[in-house]
């Protein structure tokens, strides 16, 4: 059998060499030639575009949005899906699919969208943002990773200025889960099924819990309850495998957080012993055996 692994051609580390690796080496152990692939290479050519390797799918490990919607298009069996990528991708999105379906997450309220030549002329919205959810809040980017992207805020001035800041990128604005302060848990997905969760905490005063910004880790057993939210939301997105950050409301009460639909996996191995890029790969085979052969 054989597989591409697909990845950004212009991000070089050597975190996102290392999963690549880690990758292609669980297809090996499991019969898989899994070819890397950068999006760089597989341009997407249209109208009549075809792709003269034949392989049994696509590992899809990037966020262009669009070669995997092109590949899916051309009939290969995409992991994970174009549309499941760009739900995670945007936390807006992300927020707005899951809204209706019972599941528990921080009040949001969305930015409007303005435009690279405009930008935004007045900050009325962000002064009603504040007024309804209260500070500190949270300001997110709709797009950003690792927990770069998040600021915590205390009031309008610090609002508006960070704002400013900004410039046009597109964020939102979201409830400030204090009793998760500097903690939440990580939970690995695959095949609506648990295979991995660890508990991450700040030791150091941020709000944040990022193993990438100075967080600890700790294995950890999910309750029944967290479990549930975070397949509940792999299975609403149509996600193959993420990784799903949860907070801990009042009581614990788990609440939603992020949804990662790349997500780094190197650290939930070193804290459980779990490789989860074993766990991918054999989905997949499964999956492709049920489905398409």
């Amino acid at each position: 059998m054989i597989g591409w692994l697909v990845v950004n051609e212009f991000l070089h580390s050597n975190k996102f060499n290392e999963i690549h690796q880690w990758l292609s080496d669980a297809g090996m152990r499991q019969g898989i030639n899994l070819v890397l692939k950068t999006n760089g290479e597989l341009l997407i050519d249209l109208p009549g575009n075809k792709l003269k390797e034949d392989v049994d799918f696509v590992l899809f490990w990037d966020k262009d949005v669009r070669l995997a919607k092109h590949l899916e298009q051309l009939g290969y069996p995409v992991f994970n899906s174009s549309n499941a990528i760009e739900i995670c991708d945007d936390k807006s999105l992300t927020h707005l699919t899951l809204m209706n379906e019972n599941i528990k997450m921080p009040r949001t309220i969305i930015a409007p969208k303005t435009f690279d030549n405009i930008g935004y002329t007045n900050l009325e919205f962000a002064k009603e943002a504040g007024e309804r959810l209260g500070y500190p809040l949270l300001l997110k980017e709709c797009f950003g990773s690792f927990g770069q992207q998040v600021y915590l805020i205390n009031d309008l001035e610090e609002l508006e200025n960070k704002i400013e800041a900004l410039g046009t990128r597109p964020i939102l604005f979201q409830e400030f889960i204090s009793s998760s302060f500097g903690r939440d848990v990580r939970i690995q997905v695959v095949g609506s099924k648990v295979v991995a969760s660890m508990y991450r905490h700040s030791d150091n005063g941020d709000f944040r819990a990022n193993l990438s910004i100075g967080g600890k880790m700790e294995m950890y057993i999910p309750t029944e309850e967290q479990s549930r939210l975070a397949i509940g939301c792999c299975e609403i997105i149509g996600l193959d495998f993420a990784g799903v950050d949860i907070l801990f409301g009042n009581d614990d009460e788990p609440i939603i957080c992020e949804v990662n639909s790349n997500a780094h996996f190197k650290n939930i191995f070193d804290c459980t012993g779990i490789n989860v890029a074993d766990e991918i790969i054999a989905y997949i085979k499964n999956k492709l055996n049920v489905d398409y052969m």
